[in-house]
């Protein structure tokens, strides 16, 4: 098939930044830019310091936003004056450096394209991240510390703050489990298609015949609960305990109790938290925790009912969606998607993006079609 000219190639790729910026309604991102900035420039703000910092979040987030969208309009705008002037001077090395800007004003807009799919009811969430090392023994354990550096690394890419509540050191090396949560709008429509079990195969660095090892971890991505959401607790129903927090190798971290578990005894959900010195602050970020881990199975089980309903089977598509490949070969591959790179340790170093991309295309397809089943 014979490539398209340039030209036909750029306004291609206007007319989809066209509809990409009538679904993201910038003028109506612009006019919450102004309000949010009268808000910020308000002294009284920064009296509820978590207000503020969800409002400066929010400016920041729109604020780039807008800025990534033109960004990408005025190159396409400069781009044909580029292939012009290439053309004029028959200069090869002009041409050359067009064709490599059209190459990645289409990967740019592909990508911005997938925040359009970002429609679903918490999508535009901060994400609650936890990890707990499933089968595997201490190579699972080692893996669990490892998908925690790649999300974490993957939010330091973006800039997105994050915060780890809680982690629960092995015995022997890595950790048993963590939660994080990443504090940025839509990091749950981002993150939700992570949700799942991630495997890995690798000759083990703790076995001294060095043999390969298959080890298992599983992502928990939930929405962070909001005021409007209604979550009822019976304090009745929870088990509360309190410990010392430690750091590896069962090292104190505090010297007091300040560390608390919560179990919800009628769904046998267990939350921590450990990273704030006071007692009263961790049962605080653990009742949030345990109210976002509630919310989500609510939302899970209103799916249930509908599928039900419909007469469709109800399984969650979560269980294994990613293979780690380190040994006899190096390849990370998504189950669900086929998305599949040999570049294990960008991957592992958080360059995960074209996995989340490829999720949320193939949700939202998976979505749609469940709609259009049902309609």
């Amino acid at each position: 098939m014979a490539e398209l000219d340039p030209a036909e190639q750029i306004k291609e790729l206007s007319s989809t930044l066209e509809s990409i910026e009538a679904v993201l309604d910038l003028d109506a991102k612009r006019t919450e830019i102004e309000q949010l900035r009268e808000q910020s420039a308000d002294p009284e703000l920064w009296s509820d310091q978590e207000n503020a910092q969800k409002v400066t979040r929010r400016l920041s987030f729109l604020e780039s936003e807008i800025t990534r969208v033109e960004g990408i309009r005025s190159r396409i705008d400069d781009i044909g004056v580029l292939f012009e002037l290439a053309a004029a001077e028959d200069d090869a090395e002009t041409l050359a450096e067009a064709r490599r800007e059209l190459e990645a004003l289409r990967k740019d807009v592909s990508e911005l394209e997938v925040r359009t799919l970002l429609s679903g009811p918490y999508d535009e969430r901060e994400a609650l991240v936890s990890i707990n090392a499933q089968a595997g023994g201490v190579d699972a354990a080692d893996w669990t510390q490892m998908l925690q550096r790649m999300y974490l690394r993957w939010a330091e890419r973006h800039g997105y703050p994050t915060e780890i509540y809680e982690t629960s050191y092995a015995e022997e090396a890595g950790i048993k489990s963590t939660t994080f949560v990443v504090k940025a709008p839509y990091a749950y429509g981002l993150l939700r298609g992570e949700h799942g079990t991630h495997r890995l195969v690798r000759i083990s660095p703790f076995d001294n015949q060095s043999r390969r090892q298959t080890s298992f971890a599983g992502v928990d991505v939930v929405p962070v609960v909001e005021q409007s959401d209604h979550i009822e607790i019976d304090e009745s129903e929870l088990r509360i305990d309190v410990y010392r927090s430690s750091g590896p190798g069962g090292q104190g971290v505090n010297t007091t109790d300040s560390a608390v578990r919560i179990t919800h005894l009628p769904t046998g959900i267990v939350v921590s938290c450990q990273n704030e010195r006071s007692q009263l602050q961790n049962r605080a970020t653990a009742m949030s925790v345990l109210q976002a881990k509630l919310l989500e199975r609510k939302r899970q089980e209103e799916e249930a009912e509908l599928a039900a309903l419909r007469g469709e089977s109800a399984g969650a598509w979560g269980t294994q969606m990613r293979n780690y490949v380190l040994h006899p070969y190096q390849s990370v591959k998504d189950v669900r998607t086929g998305v599949e790179t040999g570049n294990t340790s960008a991957v592992l170093d958080g360059e995960i993006d074209e996995f989340i991309d490829a999720e949320i295309r193939w949700l939202r397809s998976r979505e749609r079609d469940q709609q259009q089943a049902a309609g």
